[in-house]
């Protein structure tokens, strides 16, 4: 998403005024008076927020990062990543920029003085193979193993989940006339989670064979089981990338947590997953990038938290208003086509799942006013929680 406007922002032939009105939505709406200004607190960088069990229970979900894009307009938050933890054990969806470090800090880790950023952690889940939600993955994959202090011997793999390789292209949706793009890496266009973390074996090597051979370095491959996740016989994946009507089926279960993903609408990009995590506390369900999906209303009927994405219709019109319209309207259409609005969110989508808590994240600007985003309550009767780098809720 992001990367349409740092293309935009770049584009050689669009007019000088037209490029600083540009920048200047992009910069000043994201400041939006300052975070502080607009009551949302920055992420402490100063050291672990400790969950506190007793308070808040066996069961949390932690944000971990809350930014949307990979375009840092402010800094103040993260990319985008979320946890849920049963007792010690945690799982993660997505891996955005900083969210390693971040998962370090949230207290879900070991103790504080030890490489224990991944010793908890039992299962990492992507959502689609944006960017933005994986620049983390080849850090935590090549670091993996040396962060896992104290972690049991006997413990088993951290399962990693996420899409397959896609198997087509998206259409090409430049104006009419125009040549598509070149492809990159022609042979294998569209890796999913499994090739890519292939690749990132061999992008690595001359750390990992110099680590081999000068301490106990452990291969990443015995820490980590990457596979991608089947739709065989589900969907046959068409350049328009539009989800068919699917029931939410089982990813993984492990001991009393049980994890359910669906199908969720982010054209062209696919496929993309919402998840759900099932504890004998209450639930937790994430919905990845998605525009409104019925078939994620599905997958949070009656959860407890809702953790869904949110873009702001307003910002979007701003920007496009600096544009000229052949540049303007494509970047409009493809930014609420493919996400969820601040007036779709609550009332299209957390209402009729039943949701019992909203909490909007990978937020788009990522610096609105906290009012602004609030206004997704309307239509809404449940409560609604504007996300925060670090935010620690209790499940049940």
């Amino acid at each position: 998403m992001c990367d349409v406007i740092a293309q935009v922002a770049g584009d050689p032939s669009l007019p000088e005024s037209n490029r600083r009105a540009f920048l200047k939505v992009l910069g000043t709406t994201a400041a939006a008076g300052g975070l502080m200004a607009a009551g949302v607190r920055p992420a402490s960088a100063g050291g672990p927020r400790q969950h506190g069990r007793g308070r808040l229970g066996r069961t949390r979900l932690v944000l971990l990062g809350t930014a949307g894009g990979p375009g840092f307009l402010e800094g103040e938050r993260f990319g985008i990543s979320t946890a849920v933890a049963f007792d010690d054990r945690v799982y993660v969806v997505d891996l955005g920029l900083g969210s390693l470090l971040r998962l370090r800090q949230s207290g879900l880790s070991g103790p504080t003085g030890m490489a224990t950023a991944l010793t908890n952690v039992r299962g990492i889940f992507f959502t689609h193979m944006h960017s933005d939600h994986l620049m983390d993955w080849p850090a935590t994959y090549a670091t993996g193993p040396i962060n896992t202090a104290g972690r049991d011997r006997a413990a088993p793999p951290i399962r990693v989940f996420g899409p397959g390789d896609r198997g087509t292209l998206p259409a090409y949706r430049g104006l009419a006339g125009d040549v598509a793009p070149p492809l990159f890496h022609p042979e294998d266009p569209t890796p999913g989670i499994e090739a890519m973390t292939g690749y990132l074996m061999k992008a690595w090597a001359a750390d990992f064979n110099d680590r081999a051979r000068d301490t106990a370095f452990a291969p990443p491959q015995n820490l980590f089981d990457v596979q991608d996740i089947d739709l065989t016989g589900t969907w046959a994946i068409d350049e328009e990338g539009v989800p068919p009507r699917i029931a939410p089926f089982e990813v993984w279960t492990d001991d009393e947590v049980r994890i359910t993903a669906t199908l969720v609408d982010h054209r062209p990009t696919a496929p993309s997953f919402g998840f759900r995590f099932d504890t004998p506390d209450g639930s937790v369900t994430v919905s990845g990038d998605t525009t409104v999906s019925p078939n994620l209303i599905d997958l949070a009927k009656d959860t407890d938290y809702l953790v869904h994405e949110v873009i702001d219709p307003l910002w979007v019109e701003r920007l496009v208003q600096t544009l000229p319209p052949h540049i303007g309207g494509p970047l409009g259409g493809h930014l609420i086509d493919s996400h969820t609005t601040i007036e779709q969110v609550g009332a299209e989508v957390a209402e009729p799942a039943g949701a019992k808590n909203l909490v909007l994240t990978h937020l788009l600007p990522e610096g609105n006013p906290k009012g602004r985003w609030q206004q997704a309550r309307r239509g809404y009767s449940g409560r609604l929680i504007v996300g925060e780098d670090l935010m620690e809720l209790g499940v049940g």
